[in-house]
């Protein structure tokens, strides 16, 4: 997500802003922008790129947007963010980044009551009630609708008039304020600040809500602060290597993480390669630590998308024949040490197993930067029940049979935890672990959505 406040190409900033996001998804994108009397969007599927050309943008006129990159989810136009509602009383535009686990629950309260929803995502059970609320103040609207919906959400909400910021209780999704000139800026990820030119200035705090207007940056709170809990898989996986969260620099966690990998698996091999692009980062510190060469041994096809994300299991398939290369003349008569961030599903190990293998390898050790995925995640990551989750139904040596490895070495719990459970300053940070733990930071209602569940089938 992206959003902009006070900058008079506010649609053309979000656009860069959310070519910086890409990499959180590709499925769809969309913009919303206000020039104070009312709201203009536009949306489609595909890449930034495929959706935004210079007739669209220049169409969208105002000093204030908000965009959104979708990763996968319900299929349908409609259901694309951000979000965009009328109303006699006025309009509102919602993105969301996250999952509300009450959200099958609130939906049907709200449809006995005469709501009638033009989505099937759980973002416009927020908007219903918004706009149901008694209250005057947009603000205290926004208020009484978070009190009512749990799980995961960071909201970028926009009127004619504001921007309206909130982060879950929890924090467990990331979304951080920046500025460029006079302009305010918020966004996913401090990597969209570098393109733009604008400055970080921090990180929106679990249980906060932030108002933007003409008249400056407001900040106060709609609900005491939970157990600080950031989705660890951000750190892993989702975020981009030159972003920060919480005050982590995200290439120096996966750093770290790669060093602490050496240090459990302690195992001899002639180069080490990362899975392009997340376990990079972490190769390299395994690499440092095991004093052993690292290598590109894997080459990544830049016009692919990220098999991970991917949303039905042909397409993932598919997307890891097309996405990754072995180097034959780095890997042909070695013992391989393949580093990667995460083993959710097991098909994309066992290809790359293969194809390194097939490429001449005399060995292929896999060694994972994170402890094995055993429990699903209800927030808003596409890890819906424990049928997928290949850890979930199978030991680490019966892992390993299925991928084909030499050997296969998981990062521990307490490994994780040890090296990025503070930030540069020894600040404990805290850390959503559920999908490794299965220690979930909210309450599991009986009818939490399994994201994306039916697709996923």
């Amino acid at each position: 997500m992206f959003g902009i406040w006070g900058h008079p190409d506010a649609a053309r900033m979000t656009y860069y802003g959310l070519h910086s996001l890409q990499h959180r998804g590709q499925e769809g994108a969309g913009i919303v922008v206000t020039d104070g009397e009312r709201l203009k969007g536009i949306k489609g599927d595909g890449l930034v790129n495929d959706v935004f050309d210079e007739k669209k943008l220049d169409s969208l006129k105002g000093n204030g947007a908000i965009g959104h990159v979708r990763y996968t989810g319900k299929s349908g136009i409609e259901n694309i963010q951000p979000l965009l509602f009328h109303s006699s009383s006025g309009s509102l535009a919602l993105s969301h980044s996250g999952n509300l686990i009450n959200a099958n629950d609130l939906k049907h309260q709200l449809e006995m009551q005469g709501s009638i929803f033009q989505t099937n995502t759980d973002t416009e059970v927020l908007a219903h009630l918004i706009k149901r609320s008694g209250y005057l103040a947009t603000k205290d609207k926004v208020k009484n609708a978070l009190s009512m919906v749990k799980g995961a959400y960071a909201l970028i909400m926009m009127t004619e008039n504001e921007l309206i910021i909130a982060q879950d209780p929890n924090g467990l999704r990331p979304l951080s304020i920046g500025k460029v000139g006079d302009a305010y800026c918020v966004a996913s990820e401090t990597c969209a600040y570098d393109l733009i030119g604008a400055e970080y200035i921090r990180d929106v705090e679990p249980g906060e809500l932030i108002i933007i207007n003409d008249d400056g940056i407001h900040e106060e709170r709609f609900s005491l602060s939970g157990s600080n809990a950031m989705c660890t898989m951000e750190y892993v996986y989702f975020s981009r290597p030159d972003s920060d969260i919480r005050g982590i620099n995200i290439h120096t966690a996966r750093k770290k993480l790669g060093k602490q990998l050496a240090i459990e698996a302690n195992i001899e091999g002639d180069v080490v390669t990362g899975v392009p692009d997340s376990s990079i980062s972490s190769a390299i510190g395994f690499a440092e630590t095991a004093g052993i060469p690292y290598e590109l041994g894997l080459i990544k096809n830049r016009y692919v998308g990220r098999t991970f994300i991917k949303p039905t299991q042909e397409l993932r398939e598919q997307g890891v024949k097309m996405k990754l290369s072995p180097v034959r003349r780095v890997v042909e008569g070695k013992r391989v040490i393949m580093v990667d961030d995460s083993i959710v599903r097991g098909t994309t190990s066992r290809r790359i197993v293969r194809m390194l293998k097939e490429a001449g390898a005399t060995e292929v050790h896999v060694c994972i930067s994170s402890p094995p995925m055993t429990n699903p995640c209800f927030y808003g990551i596409d890890v819906s029940t424990h049928e997928e989750l290949i850890a979930s139904n199978h030991s680490v040596e019966e892992i390993r049979e299925i991928i084909g490895a030499d050997s296969l070495t998981f990062l521990s719990v307490e490994g994780m935890m040890k090296v990025i459970g503070k930030d540069d300053l020894g600040k404990n940070c805290g850390q959503c672990m559920a999908c490794f733990t299965g220690e979930y930071p909210t309450e599991i209602f009986p009818d939490t959505p399994l994201p994306y569940e039916k697709e996923m089938k």
